[in-house]
């Protein structure tokens, strides 16, 4: 079982993260299922734009920290689990491939995103967002530094000084903090998201979406080489600090619910 939904309608692909029980924290199967459909859509000319959200009140909950034994990420979760390098790696091409498929990509931001959940959401082209919404960057409370690209991504959208304010912070941003800072594109109000989220998801499907892919490419090619290198670089240090002492009072404070206490090593 992938717990990825996927359903076309009128043109428009919508992929749905579903572990609802688990605020869809991300598994690299998720991940991975993700990223073929994403591949698949590239060749089906019925699919003329690609819908990304989340089943139940979250949007991802980030990486999930305990797929092994049954734990779950929360709004406050996002980094390792058992097998932390394979999920990297399939957050990694998710992320690549929503940012190569030559149509347009609506992130429907239905509740929290968080860490890997950013990722996600920045990889692609527009954001709707209920105003219920929030982005954190949760990764410093297990030691870890952002990844899935957002070194990258974030800075690319924000700018450094608000990338680093929810990297070192690790603060919810609110949705409509998020429109201001470039994050969003539309916020919609209490109990009109599907609203405003399809009638911006149709609005592009009927566009020219040949022009639209010539568009993401044109845009993209300036961080394009960067992201690439962001990946490599996120890839080797989160491999250092898996190992660290601060990672594993990291994920022992997650699993017992207790802030952790860091000691710099």
């Amino acid at each position: 079982m992938t717990e990825l939904r996927a359903e076309l309608t009128e043109g428009v692909l919508r992929l749905v993260l579903d572990r609802p029980q688990r605020l869809n924290a991300l598994t690299a199967p998720m991940l991975d299922a993700l990223c073929d459909r994403v591949e698949e859509a590239e060749a089906d000319a019925a699919v003329r734009a690609v819908v990304l959200t989340g089943a139940g009140r979250a949007f991802c909950a980030g990486a999930d920290l305990q797929a092994d034994s049954g734990n779950t990420a929360d709004g406050r979760a996002a980094g390792p689990v058992a097998g932390r390098e394979a999920t990297l790696q399939a957050a990694h091409r998710a992320v690549v491939a929503l940012r190569r498929l030559r149509k347009p990509v609506v992130a429907g931001v239905n509740g929290p995103a968080v860490g890997v959940g950013v990722a996600l959401t920045l990889a692609c082209d527009l954001v709707v967002a209920d105003e219920s919404a929030y982005f954190l960057l949760a990764f410093r409370d297990v030691g870890l530094m952002p990844d899935g690209g957002l070194t990258a991504l974030l800075p690319a959208v924000v700018g450094r000084t608000r990338a680093l304010e929810m990297s070192l912070l690790g603060e919810r941003v609110p949705a409509a903090t998020a429109q201001e800072w470039g994050m969003v594109t539309r916020v919609a109000e209490a109990g009109r998201f599907d609203e405003v989220l399809y009638t911006v998801a149709r609005r592009v499907a009927e566009g020219p979406t040949m022009a639209h892919g010539f568009t993401k490419r044109a845009v993209d090619d300036a961080i394009r080489g960067l992201l690439a290198e962001a990946m490599e670089r996120e890839i080797d240090s989160v491999g250092v600090l898996t190992g660290t002492a601060d990672h594993a009072e990291g994920v022992a404070a997650f699993r017992e619910r207790r802030p952790p206490v860091f000691r710099g090593a």
